[in-house]
């Protein structure tokens, strides 16, 4: 019986040695340290809105007045109100802007965008005195822009998730004021001319720019556009006191296109939260 008691418990001291041997040999489960999630990407699809401020300058610095005597007058008077007068639109401008993003194929970003700005300063008049003879000429002419706007598409590139570089094109419109006029004095006669021309051209714009996605829902850009609302043109007739007749015709064209350089920030309503966007981009 002693035997037996002393093989059973030789027998249990040999599993128990064995199974701990064999706890030993398993790799042993460590918990993995908690890592922070990685940051979601910039989702640029949705509405925005914005305000930009900068400065825009001319491309066409110059009003043409060209006159024409009309017979039997004699033909000093129209070369007399003839003239091509130097003339500048620059100004600071602001103003606000709309549109929307869609962000496609990861890395791409196409989009709309509306905007109008007001031109401080841009109003521009220049004169020049001649004497022809007894004949005294006095040509005067200004321009300006009141205001300036644009309706554009926009296709762009993600360099980084938070910063696109994009291209833009599309109408442009603005409010072109042209004034010109003609006085001429000979003996004890005046003549005088006076024509306007104020209304809102429709042309087009192109430039580029880039924009970074600072916060989740708010960006800051600077842009460069060009723009061309076409050649303005008025004409009207000198008149000289004491004849019942024109003596001349005169007209007047100007070209309005220049350079607008600003900077601007924008507020997005994203459709997609960035925490919840169904597609990691890949750069």
């Amino acid at each position: 019986m002693m035997k037996k008691s002393l093989l059973a418990a030789s027998a249990l001291a040999l599993a128990v040695s064995a199974g701990s041997a064999l706890a030993a040999d398993l790799p042993s489960k460590k918990a993995a340290p908690l890592l922070p999630p990685p940051p979601p990407p910039a989702v640029w699809t949705g509405f925005y809105v914005g305000l930009n401020a900068g400065y825009t300058w001319d491309e066409s610095s110059s009003v043409a007045v060209s006159s024409g005597s009309i017979a039997p007058f004699n033909p000093i008077v129209g070369i007399a109100g003839s003239g091509l007068l130097g003339t500048s639109i620059d100004g600071f401008i602001g103003g606000g802007q709309i549109g929307y993003n869609y962000q496609f194929a990861n890395a791409f970003v196409a989009g709309v965008e509306a905007d109008i700005q007001g031109v401080a300063g841009s109003n521009s008049g220049t004169s020049s005195v001649a004497a022809f003879g007894p004949l005294t000429s006095t040509i005067s002419a200004s321009k300006s822009i009141d205001y300036l706007g644009t309706v554009r598409g926009r296709l762009g590139y993600l360099i980084t998730p938070s910063l696109l570089v994009y291209g833009t094109g599309g109408l442009a419109y603005g409010q072109a004021n042209l004034s010109s006029s003609v006085f001429q004095a000979v003996g004890g006669l005046v003549g005088t001319s006076s024509s306007a021309f104020s209304d809102t051209r429709v042309g087009w714009a192109a430039g580029g720019g880039v924009e970074w996605l600072f916060l989740p829902k708010w960006s800051a850009k600077v842009e460069y556009l060009y723009y061309d609302l076409g050649t303005v043109s008025t004409s009207s007739v000198i008149s000289f006191t004491g004849i019942p007749t024109p003596v001349a015709t005169t007209s007047s064209s100007a070209r309005f296109n220049g350079h607008v350089v600003r900077a601007g920030v924008n507020y997005h309503f994203n459709l997609f939260s960035p925490a919840a966007a169904p597609v990691v981009a890949k750069y």
